[in-house]
């Protein structure tokens, strides 16, 4: 028997739940020849030893939520914003009556963010009705569709004439706010038509669902409303087209134009709150600033080991041409994977349980994704972006500069191990509760925090590999000042897509790919910002528990792991046990006093 398998098995009596420190790529037998033993944990050690006495009430909350979210399921309906307001509210009076004296430590941090998650939802459901009146003019039937739905709820018999007479009123509406729209002088706000556009698809969904709860099993019902009903839906899809095409500027056969929804000053404040971060916009891009500077050095020092000079245009240039060819993407990943995994463990960094290395997948993205995603992307499975058959020469050239050997030498670990891999495979066994609490800060903040301390440690042997890990970590700079820029109405997307191309280097189309993703999808406002800002905070952490010698660096990143998903503030109070008072308020000034 291999000399992997006899460690592995003494390691497992042991009670050690990490692989023994060898080549996990060539060193170990195929998964099916692997002993099962290997995935058992030690079961003395799967009981944290302090357990949140919050625990039970906060898989409650997001229980009874998702329940309520069933009664009331038009999205962002008046009345679904009325009972969700009324449900947070109820919830913060019973948390104060708690006697917040008698929790311990991990019960006070998650009272804290209970409560930091109630005062946000309250600010986002006054942020969305704010928006519902910016947009009434655009809307002004929104109402009456979820009021069919809603009073199906209440399962009385409908009155079948009274609803077709209903559906005529909506589509009256409709097509009025389109007349409207398209007879005005002034061109209407796209970011408003963009917004409406995106409610109008929510809306259509809950009006066929609501025709065809009736339809078939009523014959009154399907006698008045069969017509109706479809010349409403047409209503419904030709005014959302058109606000798409007409205002917003989408044309068929081309990518959608970027406009996205900046949240201003206002909104940035509450979202910088939720994330417990003490820093205005302002300093958060004082921060970027200063990380770009040390980026541009580091630059110009792997430019001089490539033999170009100061030119790091010319060395990011050149390692964008070093990719494998088709059908080796994916040997490559798997390398690059096992190659981080085998330095973690070597060095005895943190715990990676044999399963954690052996249970991530691979698929490789489509051609149509890759248009918002260039790159790749991970977690549970490693989503690989490469060149498709079906992509034409240009996309195909494209594809392959941005998924060069030494980008992905930068982020494979980022994706699996030690990051998001690694990270959802602890989250998903050790408290799981937590994952109300989800911020990009930790989930982005902990995979970065990697690419910073993997540098520092010197993971990366050749200029090569260092001119990839510095496009990402001086792209996650940009990310904060871009981002802010936007949502404080300062920047438009464009501008956005120049920056990536004159400051990080980003080919054009990999420029307008994250831009559209930032902001035509579904990230929160403060997801790029997450990224470098959690990593930050957990490298000051760090230096004050790992560098003083307080925690070995082991038990620090373990720690972390287990603590489960919260805003990085909230994992230091975890990490160094320390009982919260109830009046507690972000105030760790993780950059210094004025970044």
């Amino acid at each position: 028997m291999k000399l992997f398998i006899r460690l592995a098995v003494l390691a497992l009596f042991a009670g050690s739940t990490s692989l023994p420190a060898e080549d996990l790529r060539h060193g170990q037998p195929k998964q099916a020849q692997r002993p099962t033993a290997l995935y058992v944990p030690d079961l003395n050690a799967l009981v944290p030893p302090i357990a949140s006495e919050m625990r039970e009430l906060v898989e409650r909350f997001k229980i009874d939520r998702e329940s309520l979210l069933r009664v009331y399921s038009v999205p962002n309906s008046s009345l679904q914003l009325r009972r969700l307001r009324e449900f947070y509210q109820s919830w913060q009076a019973a948390l104060d009556a708690m006697p917040y004296a008698a929790l311990g430590t991990e019960g006070r941090i998650d009272w804290q963010l209970m409560q930091l998650q109630l005062r946000y939802e309250l600010g986002l459901i006054a942020r969305t009705e704010k928006r519902h009146t910016e947009m009434a003019s655009f809307m002004g039937f929104a109402d009456d569709i979820a009021a069919l739905q809603e009073t199906r709820r209440e399962f009385e018999h409908v009155a079948s004439a009274s609803a077709a007479a209903t559906l005529g009123k909506i589509r009256q509406a409709i097509e009025d706010a389109q007349r409207k729209l398209a007879g005005e002088v002034s061109p209407p706000n796209k970011i408003l038509a963009y917004r409406a556009a995106s409610r109008l698809g929510d809306l259509s969904k809950t009006l066929k669902d609501w025709y065809e709860f009736y339809d078939g099993y009523d014959p009154q019902f399907s006698w008045w409303n069969r017509e109706p009903y479809k010349k409403t839906a047409t209503a419904l899809d030709e005014y959302a087209k058109f606000l798409r095409e007409k205002i917003v500027g989408a044309k068929t056969g081309e990518d959608e134009p970027i406009i996205g929804d900046p949240i201003g000053a206002e909104g940035l404040a509450l979202d910088l709150e939720h994330e417990m971060m003490p820093y205005t916009p302002a300093e958060l891009i004082a921060v970027a600033e200063k990380e770009f500077a040390w980026c541009e050095a580091e630059w110009k020092k792997v430019a001089r080991d490539m033999g170009l000079g100061d030119d790091w245009q010319a060395a990011l240039e050149k390692v964008k041409h070093d990719s494998v060819a088709p059908g080796q993407q994916p040997a490559l990943i798997a390398g690059m994977a096992y190659e981080a995994a085998n330095f973690i463990i070597k060095r005895d960094l943190l715990t990676i349980p044999p399963l954690a290395i052996d249970d991530w997948t691979m698929t490789m993205m489509s051609a149509e994704r890759q248009k918002t995603n260039p790159f790749f992307l991970g977690g549970d499975r490693i989503i690989v972006s490469f060149p498709t058959d079906t992509m034409d020469q240009a996309e195909k050239l494209n594809s392959l500069r941005a998924n060069n050997t030494h980008f992905c030498h930068a982020t494979v670990f980022h994706e699996l191990i030690p990051g998001h891999h690694l990270q959802g495979w602890y989250a998903d066994r050790f408290n799981q509760h937590r994952d109300l609490y989800y911020t990009p800060f930790y989930v982005e903040g902990w995979a970065l925090w990697w690419e910073f301390h993997l540098w520092d440690l010197g993971f990366h042997q050749t200029a090569e590999d260092r001119a990839g890990a510095l496009f990402w970590r001086t792209h996650r700079c940009a990310r904060i000042i871009f981002s802010l820029n936007f949502h404080l109405g300062r920047w438009t997307p464009q501008q956005c897509i120049d920056f990536l191309v004159e400051k990080v280097g980003h080919d054009r189309h990999t420029a307008t790919g994250e831009v559209r993703r930032s902001f035509n999808g579904d990230y929160s406002p403060l997801y790029q910002v997450g990224y470098m800002m959690g990593a930050i905070q957990l490298r000051t952490l760090y230096a004050e528990l790992v560098k003083t010698g307080k925690m070995t660096e082991k038990n620090f990143h373990d720690s972390i792991l287990k603590g489960g998903i919260m805003p990085i503030e909230m994992v230091r109070a975890h990490v160094t046990g320390t009982a919260l008072p109830r009046d507690y308020r972000s105030s760790w000034k993780f950059a210094g006093e004025q970044p």
